[in-house]
């Protein structure tokens, strides 16, 4: 198994990509800290994961607040000893264009979907640095990289993640502690529910399809699963030598080309010669 007793975090994970993630990962051995706003949603998958033979448990924390993130990870800390993954995966869309953004709006929105993730390194971190351990994995946006639409505030965040990421797998690689990114193209998920209120499933269905054909080279959307497999990679010692990278997972969407380059070099006599 690829996570055989490892421990992840997974923000945002009683459904979509966060929940298919979570199963994923229990199935290759790791037991898994449910994190949701919707408990009931965030148990069944818990219980799901422990009737496959894995533990897991749920805790409710709003990622957007600070004393919710320390609740957090400390009961993950309690439960399991350590924290080897952390997935910041939970977030949710909002925001216009420029002229019909407003202030409160925007702070809402950049407080879930990138100041969230920032807290949750800050909290995190300190437990990866003991064990001289980790891998982190934050989820951005194709519409961070190739808007389609105008949605100021969640773009402006999900682009902001990718900084965030580039900037901690800097700084953390002396540790141990490996920072990627997933950039998800259009995933069939509950974030679409605001576009298709009152659809039939089959009209649902149909909305889908559509788009997936309008948008993406393949000519479908993606499936919560496709998004499970790139972060099962980052999660595990088949990425040992990655970091600070950006994986589009898009369907063949043009996304983003990302180097990285070191600034510090071991100073030593013929270095690089």
């Amino acid at each position: 198994m690829l996570l055989e007793n490892r421990v992840a975090v997974i923000t945002g994970s009683a459904n979509g990509m966060g929940k298919a993630t979570a199963l994923k990962f229990a199935s290759e051995g790791c037991n898994i800290v449910v994190n949701d706003i919707q408990m009931d949603k965030a148990r069944e998958v818990a219980e799901a994961i422990k009737a496959g033979g894995r533990d897991a448990i749920a805790i409710k924390a709003d990622v957007s607040k600070s004393e919710d993130i320390k609740s957090l990870i400390g009961q993950a800390i309690d439960k399991f000893g350590k924290i080897d993954i952390l997935i910041t995966n939970a977030g949710a869309a909002g925001g216009a264009d420029l002229e019909h953004s407003d202030e409160d709006e925007w702070d809402r929105v950049l407080a879930l979907n990138l100041k969230g993730a920032f807290m949750l390194c800050k909290a995190t971190v300190p437990h990866m640095k003991k064990q001289r351990y980790g891998k982190i994995i934050m989820l951005s946006s194709m519409g961070a990289v190739r808007p389609s639409i105008s949605v100021l505030a969640y773009h402006s965040a999900k682009s902001g993640i990718i900084g965030l990421m580039k900037n901690l797998a800097f700084e953390l690689a002396p540790f141990g502690i490996h920072v990627n990114c997933i950039v998800p193209g259009p995933i069939e998920t509950p974030f679409w529910d605001p576009l298709s209120v009152g659809m039939s499933e089959e009209k649902k269905q149909a909305f889908f399809a559509a788009l997936g054909k309008k948008e993406v080279p393949l000519g479908r959307m993606g499936k919560p699963e496709e998004i499970a497999g790139p972060a099962l990679f980052f999660a595990s010692e088949l990425s040992s030598y990655v970091t600070g990278q950006v994986m589009c997972v898009a369907g063949g969407q043009p996304g983003i080309t990302q180097s990285m380059t070191f600034i510090s070099a071991p100073e030593s006599e013929g270095f690089g010669k």
